[in-house]
């Protein structure tokens, strides 16, 4: 994610900021040890009786349940070319039960549920908050698998904290950190991933794209249904759907990799010029870090004011002021794009195990944001980024907790989860393991986190025993100050670097804003 109020103005001789947002390997179906072994990191006891529940998350412990693990969702969306009415929708989940279970409890908020089926037959439907809880016909045992079915609405309307976002056009969804569950029912924790499939109709006037590559489009009288299909298990968090008055511009990156960016038609000439970029970018991050991951990517940019870009799987969200602001050096526009390419192997290909380890995503996401700002022509090189950053660290520590160890969002914001120690504060966490281990066993690391965790989940401890074996140091004491302390340890190779001294403004420091948008 890359949060509007990190960007800097054109005039600012202020470093730049930086711009914000496992174990189990896919192999066609995932094992069933997935739910069992999230309620067993999480320390979640057994499913309860109906009622709300939750992975246990420390950050989000409503998100996520226990008893199954999802392989795919089937989500069909029917809109009707009005963005402040609720879409017409079913979503079909296929599940393998992981414990024995007499009900299972989806995450889903934002809609109104008018039946439910589990294996063809009707299951009893309960609304606990944002928890809805289905009691099937028959018990069901460990090891069965599972076809759900949820007749549903999904409403865009509503305070604009995820999900649904309303365009100038249409429609598009931002669903990090906890709100995939606000457009439809699902089990809305990145431990759980899964394949998705979205069949959206729309009027003919108009283009639905989502995560993936069209597998099909279908007519009938003014509507038209569009198809997509993912290749690779997604997050719920960075499901995708587009619908406007869009065009969709291919073209080939490396080794013929499909790139699609959905972009407004009356700005797609003057667009051209930063979607041209992708693919010099995507061949820039391969060089360090190995073949893309997925099966397409691309750029969707929206007539939308929403604060921030997102990684979305294959198809990463952005403002469109972003590529229209004229302060805005060119520099650094790209080196936002970059941001959001590097969450597709860290965050997307790799995803959390818990919101906690977060860091894994962002960190890396700066860091190569910040070499390729540099690379191109910055301001600032990475070393005085990461100088500047060590001098606020201790300031960020204090305001939203270590790196690894995160204060919870605010009540109400649930978008203060990210705060600038998850970004160029994480990034230097990376920055002092480059000094620590050297820079050609830093970058075997980051090529083995992203080859031996492809399509997984993983967690700050399996990149502690990563780089503990590449590196063949045991850095359990380096981490557990620069992943956990209270305080910002001595820099390796930097001595004479200081943090800077905790204030009554500790971690809030006057950070350059975006022309036009606050602080």
């Amino acid at each position: 994610m890359s949060l509007d109020s990190r960007r800097p103005s054109a005039d600012s001789d202020r470093p730049l900021p930086a711009a914000p947002s496992g174990r189990i390997r896919w192999t066609g179906r995932r094992a069933t040890a997935l739910g069992l072994a999230a309620v067993a990191t999480l320390g979640v006891a057994a499913p309860q009786p109906a009622g709300p529940q939750g992975l246990g998350d420390r950050l989000f412990p409503t998100l996520g349940n226990t008893g199954y693990d999802v392989t795919s969702y089937d989500v069909t969306l029917d809109y009707s070319g009005h963005n402040n009415r609720p879409l017409k929708a079913t979503t079909e989940i296929t599940a393998k039960v992981t414990t024995e279970l007499d009900h299972l409890n989806l995450d889903f908020a934002r809609g109104a549920v008018s039946d439910a089926k589990i294996d063809g037959q009707p299951a009893r439907h309960e609304q606990h908050g944002e928890d809805l809880v289905l009691t099937p016909a028959a018990h069901m045992s460990r090891g069965k698998e599972v076809k759900i079915v949820i007749q549903h609405t999904s409403d865009p309307r509503g305070k604009s904290d995820g999900g649904w976002i309303r365009t100038s056009d249409g429609l598009a969804m931002a669903n990090q950190a906890d709100a995939a569950h606000r457009v439809f029912p699902c089990n809305d924790h990145p431990s759980d991933k899964a394949l998705f499939t979205f069949h959206i109709t729309v009027p003919q006037e108009l283009t639905a794209v989502a995560n993936g590559l069209p597998v099909g489009t279908g007519s009938r009288a003014a509507r038209r249904t569009w198809t997509y299909r993912t290749g690779h298990p997604m997050a719920t968090e960075l499901a995708q759907v587009s619908i406007g008055k869009s065009s969709v511009l291919l073209r080939n990156g490396p080794h013929g990799l499909p790139i699609r960016d959905v972009v407004p038609t009356v700005d797609r000439h003057q667009l051209e010029k930063w979607l041209a970029r992708t693919p010099d970018q995507l061949s820039w991050m391969e060089r360090r870090l190995g073949p893309y991951p997925f099966e397409a990517y691309g750029v969707l940019i929206a007539d939308a004011r929403t604060g921030f870009e997102l990684e979305t799987q294959t198809l990463s969200l952005f403002e469109k002021s972003l590529f229209t602001n004229p302060q805005l050096p060119a520099w650094y526009v790209e080196s936002v794009m970059v941001h959001e390419l590097a969450h597709q192997w860290f965050g997307n290909s790799v995803s959390p195990r818990r919101w906690s380890d977060v860091w894994l995503n962002e960190a890396h996401a700066t860091w190569y944001e910040a070499l390729y700002a540099q690379e191109k022509g910055g301001r600032i090189s990475l070393d005085s980024r990461m100088r500047s950053a060590y001098e606020q660290s201790n300031g960020w520590r204090a305001e939203g907790g270590p790196p690894a160890a995160p204060k919870a969002p605010s009540p109400g914001e649930k978008i203060s989860l990210f705060r600038p120690v998850v970004y160029d504060g994480s990034a230097l966490v990376l920055y002092a393991l480059r000094h620590k281990i050297g820079a050609a066993a830093f970058d075997r690391l980051e090529r083995e986190w992203v080859t031996q965790h492809r399509d997984g989940v993983a967690d700050s401890a399996d990149f502690i025993a990563l780089a503990s074996k590449v590196s063949g140091k045991n850095l359990a004491s380096f981490f557990k100050g620069w992943l956990y302390g209270e305080r910002t340890p001595p820099m390796p190779g930097h001595q004479e670097w200081r943090p800077g001294k905790v204030t009554g403004n500790a971690g809030k420091p006057a950070r350059p804003a975006r022309p036009g948008k606050p602080a």
